[in-house]
């Protein structure tokens, strides 16, 4: 509820994780203090053990582990889907992205490291799989919205979860207007879709 509510308001939910983990006013987060919310914030939910975390942050094992329990401790629904996820995988075999496509875990009732690395992947694969899914429905919204409007702007490829054009000076204000909607409301989820565009005479330079 706390992650949710943060994306509602529109923060940087690097920014806010940091504030809740060092009990501080988001104005007084540090830019190292973000950079600390973002490793959790990523790494947690992908498995990271408190030994690993550690290691990324070039930190005390045991000051990763009190980062861990305060997250936890803050966003208690993060463990609870967790738990959840890794319970439905042992149950069913799989786990589904939001709009249904599943990812089998031959493995999620072997023992070991198999076992660990099957339940890491049912934690992941429904938020991962859903950002893919996410950025295909956008592809195919655009590239109609594109031959519907008779622009010259070509979609050249994916990068993750980014798209990039290649279109004419001409065309630019049309597309900086209508793209983030369009791609913004392909579908309805609990947090909001957020579209940002950058311009520039390469990638590089769009960034």
């Amino acid at each position: 509820e706390n992650l949710l509510a943060a994306f509602k308001a529109g923060k940087d939910i690097h920014q806010a994780t940091a504030a809740e983990i060092f009990a501080i006013p988001l104005e007084q987060v540090s830019s190292e203090q973000r950079r600390y919310a973002k490793v959790i914030n990523f790494g947690l939910i992908y498995g990271m053990s408190a030994y690993g975390l550690a290691g990324n942050l070039k930190i005390e094992r045991a000051a990763a582990q009190q980062y861990i329990a305060k997250y936890f401790d803050r966003y208690p629904g993060v463990a609870q889907y967790m738990e959840r996820t890794r319970e439905e995988a042992r149950s069913n075999g799989y786990v589904e992205t939001v709009f249904g496509r599943r990812l089998w875990l031959p493995d999620i009732k072997a023992n070991g490291p198999k076992r660990q690395g099957a339940e890491r992947a049912a934690i992941n694969a429904p938020m991962q799989g859903t950002a893919a899914d996410l950025i295909k429905l956008a592809m195919v919204a655009v590239q109609n919205w594109l031959e519907q409007e008779q622009l010259k702007t070509r979609m050249l490829l994916q990068v993750h979860d980014e798209l990039v054009f290649e279109a004419p000076p001409d065309e630019l204000e049309h597309l900086k207007s209508s793209l983030p909607q369009l791609m913004g409301s392909i579908a309805e989820l609990k947090v909001p879709l957020i579209v940002s565009i950058g311009v520039g005479d390469n990638w590089e330079e769009a960034h």
